[in-house]
């Protein structure tokens, strides 16, 4: 199987930083998201690049009245309240066109009219899977939000992204229960693991993203077997940090970083994989665009040269699986 190019992105808005910020606190970025998805698209579509968008349920809503009406009964009970979105429900406007920073009902539908790509789940309530208190029942409760607000848009749900990547193993059984395939797990290296969240930890990822410290991270397509509770593991590669004032001398070796590990990953007929959150790209949209447009032109020599070849998640996990029955 020739080497694999996956991108997903962490489709939340407000809902995936609302306990960290208000949204005046980062309202410019959030109010060029829908644009940001636009020219996604787009560019997407010139060169046939296929996106798997994580999407927060609350997000398939186009008003509180519906939003409410797929809400569980079982909600996570997380001992730091602060982590918990229903408790600003009341609070956020009524609908899409009052709000858009907590609504995306009309953004969904034009993602999911594109059948090259696949809208996932980032679970129902932008839910932390290793916060104190919560529980399985209580991620079941939610996963099952997730799949019936998706469905009544006649969305079915095969691929999940756990917020902030808290995977729990545990847990995964429960997406498996709940028909979702594949995962994006974190990648095989000390710095990346979600509790490691100090200042070493983060000061290394960071240098990683522009100098290899802990190698291309790709993975070899012929090892990505599932696990027990039958959900497949495709790890991520790299997180495309948006463009920083800060760090614009550092730019070139971000993208080199990028393609360096891509052509690896080509040669030696393996997996990357891309991610990002569509309002990294609110600021500053027009250099980021730019960047994106360099990695997939990259993406299209590689594809002309070794047959790299785009895919969602579900359609990789779909032609691993056929692989593996023809393999026993």
């Amino acid at each position: 199987m020739n080497g694999k190019f996956v991108i997903s992105l962490d489709f939340e808005l407000h809902w995936g930083i609302f306990d960290v910020k208000e949204v005046k606190d980062y309202k410019t970025n959030l109010v060029n998201t829908r644009d940001a998805i636009s020219k996604i698209l787009d560019l997407s579509k010139a060169y046939d690049v296929r996106l798997t968008f994580a999407t927060v349920g609350f997000l398939f809503s186009k008003t509180k009245e519906e939003l409410k009406k797929f809400i569980p009964d079982v909600k996570p009970s997380y001992s730091y309240r602060k982590f918990d979105p229903y408790r600003i429900i009341d609070s956020i406007g009524e609908n899409e066109d009052e709000d858009p920073f907590h609504y995306a009902q009309n953004i969904v539908k034009k993602i999911a009219s594109n059948k090259n790509h696949e809208i996932g789940t980032h679970t129902f309530c932008h839910y932390y899977c290793l916060a104190e208190g919560q529980n399985a029942t209580e991620f079941n409760a939610d996963l099952e939000a997730a799949k019936n607000i998706a469905k009544s848009l006649n969305i079915n749900i095969n691929s999940i992204v756990f917020p902030r990547n808290q995977v729990v193993e545990s847990y995964l059984k429960v997406c498996a229960n709940n028909g979702i395939t594949s995962y994006r797990g974190n990648e095989n290296t000390w710095v990346f693991i979600p509790k490691k969240m100090g200042q070493l930890a983060k000061a290394l990822r960071l240098l990683d993203s522009y100098i290899n410290i802990f190698g291309h991270h790709t993975y070899s397509i012929k090892e990505l077997t599932k696990t027990a509770s039958s959900c497949l593991n495709i790890p991520s590669s790299r997180f495309l940090r948006p463009y920083s004032k800060k760090l614009k001398v550092f730019e070139t070796f971000k993208l080199r970083r990028i393609k360096n590990a891509m052509t690896h990953a080509a040669k030696n007929n393996e997996l990357y994989h891309l991610w990002w959150h569509p309002h990294n790209f609110g600021s500053d949209l027009d250099k980021n665009i730019s960047t994106l447009h360099s990695i997939y032109k990259h993406y299209k020599k590689l594809h002309k040269e070794y047959g790299f070849e785009s895919e969602t998640m579900t359609s990789l996990t779909n032609k691993v699986l056929i692989k593996n029955k023809m393999s026993l």
